[in-house]
Formats: C-alpha cells, structure tokens, sequence
C-alpha cells in the first residue's frame, strides 16, 4: 500500500484520481472507482439541472459506500449554469470533496469552505497553481501538455510542469496528463507528487458509460494520434485526429477564424450524440490524451487499479532497489 497526502486527505486507499469527464464521469464510473479503492469525481455539469445532480449522487451511493466527489467546470457560457444551485445540492447531500477546473474558483470558495468541503484544483501552470494555493484549495492537480482536453497555452509536459509545481507549493500536488499505468504511478512520486490523475484511460474500462467503439479506438490509436484544435483562439483542445477535428484546423488556418466559425465542430452536444453515444469516432471531436499510446486493453476499473498498484510496488520494491550499489 503506498500512503501519501493525498490518500490522508481523501481518506482512500490508492493514491490515483478519476478526475471529472463531461459526460462520462457519472455514478457507473466513479461509483468503481470509489470501490477499487481509488478517488472518483462525478462532473456536476453532465447533468442538466441541480436536482438531476442529486439523483445521481443518490444512485452512486447504492452503488458504494466509499469517498467520491463532485466535478465542477467553471466556464464562460451564454447560458451560465446554476453552479449555487449545483453547489447546495452538494452541500445538502453531504459531499466532502470537490474538483475545479476552468476558471479561478475563488467566488465559490467561501461556500465550499462554511461547508467544510475539500477542493483540489486543476491547473495547467505554476502561477494558477499558486493561485489556487492562495484562495484556500487543499490540493491541486497539475495538467502537463500531453493531457486530454485544455492543456492551457505554455506547452509544459508533465516532466518539467509537475517538479516545478511541487517545488512551487506546500499544498498536495496530484500529476496530470500523460499517466495510465504503474511505471507512471511511480514516476509522479518520484518528481514529487502525491498521486496521479487519469482521465483517458479510464474511458477505457468496462464502467465507463460510452459507446464501445470508442473505448476500442483509444485501444486502436498511438501516442501519435491526437491534435490540437483552436489553438488559434488560446482555448487550446487535445483531441483525436479525426475528420471533424481536421475540419477545425483547416478553417483555423485561415487565420481569420473566430468561435461562431468552428462552433458547430466542437459541440460538446455533437460530440456526445455522434461518438459517445453512436460511436461515430469521426463524427465529432472527442478530447483523448497522449496516453492512448499505453492503451492495450478494456479492463475492469478494478482490474485496472490493481495492475497499477500490483506493478508500482513492483518497481519500487523490487527493480529500482536493485540499482542500488
């Protein structure tokens, strides 16, 4: 077993998180991670209202009786979601850990806090990680380049993002982007961190509640078959190189693109009907990490967890000793 801050403070057995994944982070997924012993988060913003939030809180919990939290996203939006709403579904229905991301949380911070709720915030550079160590987090989750999703803009990689974020901070810091299996696990401690977040390959298991095509194309694909999309915006998004995704980058080349031109490409709405649902993978864009290169299989979450654990302690017991003279 290996125990670290950020075991102490989510009171779980494996230092691995399931951070929240729109659409998919729902109780199947996060409920099995909870039971194999790791840190699960449910993304609020997956369902439409505050209510349709506590029903599924309600359902995670016939499911295990294990620590999980809620996943919140803050972005700007035409229609601003109900995140107080949101918010006191999760104080009401006793949640004790919560995960940020997007914009800075401070404006919900005292909220969280009266709550006696634990926030770890995702951040993808140092100077946001020191931010969100001001206002009060508890941890935080550092996003190298090669993650799933919005890498932020300065192209760090996990190798040199995460030390110079543990150096930065007194405050946990959990690895982010780029790590799916045991040799990751150790090689986030070893740079400093208390844990390490996977986000794509958990996609990849039996739980996960998307279409199995999917699940098969992050089996299919390499470390090489991912792109970057809107970067022409500074909204930077890690994606599978599909048609719809090429699409994008070539009206972005144009150098005149604006949101409204890429709109209905990069529809999150697009992306859940055509790929999650459908297994369309070339009919939307779907955000996939560098880590699809150490994707082999469609294991259990349980399954999963304990071949991560089994080979880290492997390493750490048995090969790196042996270097030892």
């Amino acid at each position: 077993m290996l125990q670290t801050r950020i075991t102490d403070l989510f009171g779980v057995e494996h230092p691995i998180i399931q951070g929240g994944l729109m659409w998919v982070a729902t109780a199947d997924l996060t409920a099995a991670v909870a039971n194999a012993g790791a840190m699960g988060f449910m993304t609020a913003l997956t369902f439409e209202t505050p209510e349709a939030l506590r029903s599924e809180i309600r359902r995670a919990r016939t499911m295990t009786d294990k620590p999980f939290g809620i996943n919140f996203t803050f972005l700007p939006s035409l229609r601003q979601p109900d995140y107080p709403g949101y918010l006191q579904v999760c104080i009401e229905e006793g949640i004790e850990f919560i995960e940020t991301a997007g914009r800075n949380p401070e404006p919900y911070m005292p909220i969280l806090k009266d709550a006696g709720m634990k926030v770890i915030h995702k951040c993808t550079s140092v100077r946001h990680a020191l931010k969100a160590q001001s206002i009060g987090c508890d941890a935080v989750s550092i996003d190298g380049f090669e993650c799933a999703g919005h890498p932020g803009e300065d192209d760090v990689t996990s190798l040199v993002l995460l030390p110079v974020t543990v150096d930065a901070l007194d405050i946990p810091v959990v690895a982010s982007g780029g790590f799916g299996d045991g040799r990751g696990l150790v090689a986030a401690l070893a740079l400093g961190a208390d844990g390490m977040n996977m986000g794509t390959r958990f996609v990849a298991t039996q739980e996960a509640p998307v279409h199995q095509a999917l699940k098969q194309a992050l089996v299919d694909h390499d470390e090489t078959d991912t792109t970057l999309i809107m970067r022409s915006l500074r909204n930077t998004e890690r994606v599978i190189d599909n048609e719809v995704a090429k699409k994008v980058r070539e009206i972005e080349a144009t150098g005149e693109a604006t949101i409204a031109d890429i709109a209905e490409y990069v529809s999150g709405r697009r992306g859940l009907e055509e790929v999650l649902k459908k297994g369309n993978i070339e009919g939307g864009t779907m955000a996939a990490g560098q880590v699809m290169g150490l994707i082999h299989d469609i294991p259990t979450v349980q399954e999963l967890i304990d071949r991560i654990m089994t080979d880290a302690e492997s390493i750490i017991t048995e090969r790196l000793p042996g270097m030892l003279r």
